[in-house]
């Protein structure tokens, strides 16, 4: 039986996860579960599952009291916790959302527990320091973006990418793929949010709109396999079903196929190395009728242009800057404060603010990406003014 804590379990990622648990209480078992603030949804999971811990990171406070469980509050008791019952962990799921999910993620690699990656901010903003603390402490990481599952599941894991041509991350291209470009700025909320192919939170279907989520993902890809920029690219398919395709020097493309369901890599990390029968939907031949690829417009996708360049300069100053500027931009567009255009404009003027260098230490990585997130929000009120 595998012995799992959940980071983020209210979350899409989250209670997906606990769902192919539920199918499979006989291969798994919940140790601890946490989420910010949802605790009408924690408390039906504590309820469900009786994991031993429950941690709320927000400031929401649950008034029920539990036999089997025991609930924490914070962020620190939360890292404690991962380190405490480290020899009892076989497995971390790191699902929360954006730069909270860093030292949850940290923490359990350090400790030497696997990491089931679904926050990709952390390999973003951490890339070299998650790599080497996973690699020194014998831990790995397994990814649950669809994306880097399927490039995990194509690649030769004995030989590296030693015959690697070119990597190829498929995007769906989010609900703009086929709207013009000069129609941009006329962009709603309720229009960012009814993403066509994927059931997700708010805040990624936002960056799924702007395909900064892609720039992040060819970042994330650059750190988890060890490959150079110019071996990594990325093309729209809007169909969803290729979801990475890896192409080797000898002529050979390995790809990973299936219908677009988060369940499917979400299983296969948790139960990795092996696979999970939990009523998965058949991909048939049928389907692969008329699937399209093609380039994104990166006049369009402008803020996919800033994760580029910030690829390319492969500096990790850069990519905590510019992480942070699009999770506070993007939640003032949520909130309805700046356009979704104005989405651009805060990350690009946040990042001429900062030198390109590298940070391997933890602590000046969260004092960057503090500093980064002030600046956001001062650039965000002159925008309002």
């Amino acid at each position: 039986m595998k012995t799992i804590g959940i980071v983020g379990s209210t979350g899409s990622i989250g209670t997906q996860a606990l769902n192919i648990v539920k199918k499979y209480k006989d291969r798994f078992k919940i140790l601890f579960i946490s989420c910010h603030n949802n605790i009408l949804l924690l408390e039906k999971q504590i309820f469900t599952f009786e994991p031993e811990y429950a941690v709320i990171t927000g400031s929401n406070r649950l008034d029920s009291t539990f036999k089997k469980t025991k609930v924490l509050y914070g962020i620190n008791e939360l890292i404690n916790l991962i380190k405490n019952e480290a020899n009892r962990i076989d497995l971390v799921l790191s699902a929360a959302i954006g730069f909270a999910g860093v030292m949850p993620t940290y923490t359990a690699l350090l400790s030497g527990i696997d990491v089931a990656l679904a926050n990709k901010e952390s390999i973003v903003t951490a890339g070299s320091l998650m790599i080497d603390t996973a690699h020194k402490s014998g831990s790995s990481i397994i990814p649950v973006d669809s994306e880097h599952s399927a490039i995990y599941q194509c690649l030769d894991k004995k030989k590296g990418d030693n015959f690697v041509q070119k990597v190829i991350l498929t995007a769906s291209g989010g609900p703009f793929r086929f709207r013009p470009l000069d129609s941009m700025d006329l962009v709603s909320i309720n229009e960012t949010l009814k993403h066509p192919s994927w059931r997700m939170g708010n805040k990624i279907t936002v960056d799924s709109a702007t395909m900064m989520n892609k720039g992040f993902e060819l970042i994330e890809a650059k750190f988890l396999f060890g490959l150079p920029s110019d071996k990594l690219d990325v093309y729209i398919h809007p169909q969803c079903i290729v979801h990475s395709m890896v192409s080797y020097i000898d002529g050979s493309t390995l790809a990973q196929l299936g219908l677009p369901d988060m369940r499917i890599p979400i299983s296969y990390a948790l139960s990795y190395p092996e696979r999970l029968d939990w009523g998965a939907k058949a991909l048939t031949p049928d389907l692969l009728n008329g699937l399209t690829f093609f380039k994104p417009d990166t006049a369009k996708y402008k803020c996919f242009k800033l994760a580029l360049d910030v690829l390319k300069a492969n500096k990790n100053s850069l990519m905590i800057a510019i992480n942070a500027s699009n999770e506070i931009a993007v939640e003032s567009f949520l909130n309805g404060d700046i356009d979704f255009i104005d989405i651009y404009t805060v990350i690009d003027k946040v990042l001429e603010l900062f030198d390109p260098k590298d940070i391997m230490s933890i602590d000046e990585i969260i004092a960057l990406d503090e500093n980064a997130r002030s600046e956001a929000k001062n650039i965000i009120n002159n925008l309002r003014r």
